[in-house]
């Protein structure tokens, strides 16, 4: 028998619990949860590389590439903010992890290597595929697009055959970097009653049972205060002896001031995906060709590789700089803490912002290239069309993008006010303007027409 609920700080009354519904339990308890979804997920990926390695070579007639960079791509931060990181639960690459972790892996402990420096091979791996994709024009091509995946999975493959759990998923990947960041800002947590988890001698959840393996991302459910890694695959929720987790819906953003051990490269990453961001929507922009222009009268080079280094340097470094300045502001005048401090807790405030320029810019492809889902499906029966891909006007996503500018603007803000535990204006000021400047640099350069992926 189960302890009651603890109820949430501030709340007279129980909070809900999704796992309260009889069939969501029995669903997650059972073994076609989150199998199902991982199977359906191998099969369309399997299906996703076969026609990017060995179908037409046209990126805009090429089924594969429609389905990565027009449908999944730009769902993916949604599904973040909906169910956090339930994304990675059913990931193609988390189920063969575990598939070949079961066949011939060793399952030796994570070196400590990854464990001290995971999350900064992280932000690197980030940085370099996404560099990768403009130097190699990986999102156009059809096969570079195979490549990249084929890579990662053999990466997945070397790691689960050496290490146990899933070690690449937690260190290595790039989107688990992104997933991590992002979902801080979801609207699902998982959690456990920590009244019942105090009490339970099995750890379960983290060591695992004859009913599921324990937590592969290496968590403990009763010292769990956040979602930056919990993929709510529910194996946890099989382990527990005594009903105590709870799949409870919250207020966005709400995570990002409560962080009780607020680390540096999870802020560097935020600061980095700002950067990313806005590089990412200036490249489909006419402007474009006017700063590698700038860019090569100072180098003296048309080499487009160096100018476009050069400029997604400036482009993660300005983001990075400005916090900086704005903490070092904020740590000489107005608080007793360094300027390392303020960077590491306020640089999880660009987060909401990061996530609208990013939902932004996927917008534009999602509901303006859509159609071309439906036009290389037809392919596969031999069906030839053609015709406008867009399901709205840009005019209307233009609308939706400075929506979520200036919605993503304001939660950014207000998580500076709660992380500044709720400080005056006088004194939060220069990490109001930091946010409110890219809020305004998003805005206008949604304001300038942009090119399509697929056409």
């Amino acid at each position: 028998m189960s302890l009651p609920e603890k109820k949430l700080p501030g709340s007279s009354k129980k909070p809900f619990n999704f796992l309260d519904i009889p069939f969501i339990n029995k669903f997650i308890k059972s073994k076609w949860y989150p199998g199902i979804f991982q199977w359906l997920g191998l099969a369309i990926f399997g299906l996703i590389i076969f026609e990017l390695m060995t179908g037409t070579i046209n990126p805009h007639r090429n089924w594969g590439t429609a389905m990565v960079w027009v449908l999944w791509w730009p769902i993916i931060p949604i599904l973040f903010i909906a169910v956090g990181r339930f994304w990675c639960a059913v990931c193609p690459f988390g189920k063969i992890s575990d598939i070949v972790r079961r066949l011939v892996g060793s399952e030796s402990p994570m070196p400590k290597f990854l464990k001290k420096y995971g999350i900064w091979l992280i932000d690197i791996s980030f940085i370099v595929i996404t560099w990768a994709d403009h130097i190699f024009g990986v999102v156009h091509s059809p096969r570079g697009s195979g490549i990249l995946l084929l890579l990662l999975l053999t990466m997945v493959v070397a790691t689960s055959v050496f290490y146990e759990r899933r070690t690449f998923c937690k260190s290595l990947c790039f989107l688990g970097g992104l997933a991590g960041n992002y979902s801080r800002a979801g609207a699902l947590e998982l959690r456990g009653n920590i009244d019942i988890c105090r009490t339970c001698k099995t750890q379960s959840c983290y060591k695992g049972s004859e009913k599921a393996e324990g937590c592969n991302m290496f968590q403990f459910v009763r010292t769990m205060d956040n979602s930056h890694e919990c993929n709510i695959c529910g194996d946890c929720i099989k382990n527990c002896p005594n009903d105590s987790i709870r799949i409870t819906p919250r207020k966005p953003t709400m995570e990002l001031w409560g962080i009780k051990k607020p680390m540096l490269e999870q802020s560097f990453l935020a600061a980095v995906i700002m950067g990313i961001v806005l590089v990412q929507n200036v490249t489909m922009l006419q402007i474009w060709e006017q700063i590698l222009n700038g860019i090569g009268m100072v180098t003296r080079t048309t080499s487009y590789n160096v100018n476009f280094t050069i400029a997604f340097i400036i482009a993660m470094m300005i983001p990075i700089a400005a916090l900086w300045y704005a903490s070092k502001l904020g740590s000489k005048t107005y608080f007793d803490t360094s300027t390392k401090q303020n960077f590491i807790r306020f640089g999880y405030a660009y987060i909401p912002i990061d996530l609208a320029g990013h939902l932004g810019h996927n917008l534009f492809h999602l509901l303006t290239e859509t159609k071309a889902l439906y036009f290389t499906t037809l392919q596969f029966f031999g069906v030839y069309k053609s015709g406008n891909l867009a399901v709205v006007s840009d005019q209307t996503v233009q609308i939706l993008q400075f929506a979520l500018v200036g919605l993503g603007t304001w939660l950014s803000m207000y998580a500076v006010y709660r992380i500044g535990e709720k400080k005056s204006v006088k004194q939060l000021w220069p990490f109001y303007l930091l946010i409110l400047i890219f809020g305004i640099v998003n805005f206008l350069l949604f304001t300038l027409p942009m090119d399509h992926r697929v056409h």
